[in-house]
């Protein structure tokens, strides 16, 4: 773990956005309507809110990237920063439009639809900033959603011998493209989708192992309410989701993925690592959008200690 706090110590590569999300009724039918009891505005996006989690638990992070020069910008880098997170490395795009997602929350059922309407915004220039902002760190983490943004930032990180970390969640059309990103990756933790679409294998279970043979030291899957899967020295390992009064699971494995990086950085083992990832997105879903119920460091610990089995 890296000691001088003025270094990130995770930068980010990858979606950032503002969510604007609405508390239902319940969610209509198509050409129906329901009442909105409450409305929440926060940050969104993959590696944004996993750097959110891991600036919050008090881990230096950075994130880079663009944002349009228009007020959903202002506003999505206001709620990084009151976040903790590093914004020095995000440009604005005069005339670009910044990406907000619609989100339609149902806390009856803990279920969320969404609504994206993406940027516009052009591929990163990779200046000497860019490159040794990622050189000097200790992770890079990338959600994909930008192919070749999160290519280029993998092959400097690769160079340098900084640890990639890939949240598998977006998926290119080719799949030799997310085959090559996946491959890139040290820690690989992927939603319930994306390694049975990349492996091709039909079995959840053989598609990680089978990803696991790839490179990554790391791999897990997240399957919400069911925990997750991991690769521990060659064999599958189940880890159970933690128990709570679940309302909103947006975010949760964005949150996941930050926390786990927080834990790997604090030098936790691996299976305490994923037992504290799964402790801070449980404590994320007992509130509503992706960042409110992010935990801190302390309050996560406290949470884990009433939960020792």
């Amino acid at each position: 773990m890296r000691t001088d706090k003025g270094t990130p110590q995770i930068v980010g590569v990858g979606h950032n956005c503002l969510d604007r999300l609405c508390t239902v009724e319940a969610y209509p039918p198509e050409d129906g309507s329901t009442h909105i009891t409450s409305i929440s505005v926060q940050g969104g996006g993959a590696v944004a809110t996993a750097l959110a989690a891991s600036a919050r638990l008090g881990i230096p992070s950075a994130l880079a990237g663009h944002l349009g020069e228009d007020e959903t910008g202002r506003e999505i880098r206001a709620l990084l920063e009151a976040d903790g997170v590093d914004t020095r490395y995000i440009r604005a795009i005069p005339g670009g439009r910044s990406s907000v997602s619609y989100v339609m929350v149902d806390p009856r059922k803990s279920t969320r639809t969404k609504f994206p309407y993406p940027d516009d915004l052009p591929a990163i220039t990779w200046d000497e900033e860019l490159t040794a902002l990622i050189e000097q760190a200790a992770v890079l983490h990338l959600d994909g959603t930008r192919y070749e943004n999160a290519l280029a930032a993998a092959k400097i990180a690769k160079a340098a011998g900084v640890t990639v970390s890939l949240d598998g969640c977006s998926m290119q059309g080719d799949n030799e493209k997310n085959i090559a990103l996946a491959s890139m990756a040290d820690i690989l933790i992927m939603n319930a989708k994306y390694p049975l679409r990349v492996s091709g294998r039909e079995d959840y279970g053989e598609a990680l192992l089978e990803m696991a043979g790839w490179g990554p030291k790391v791999v897990i899957g997240t399957q919400g309410a069911q925990g997750c899967l991991a690769v521990i020295d060659g064999a599958l390992r189940r880890f159970p989701a933690f128990q709570v009064e679940a309302i909103d699971t947006t975010g949760a494995g964005d949150v996941f993925h930050g926390a786990f990086l927080a834990g790997y950085l604090w030098g936790m083992d691996l299976e305490e690592t994923i037992r504290f990832a799964s402790a801070v997105s449980a404590l994320k879903c007992t509130q509503i959008g992706g960042r409110a119920g992010i935990p801190t460091y302390d309050a996560a610990l406290a949470f884990l200690a009433r939960h020792r089995s």
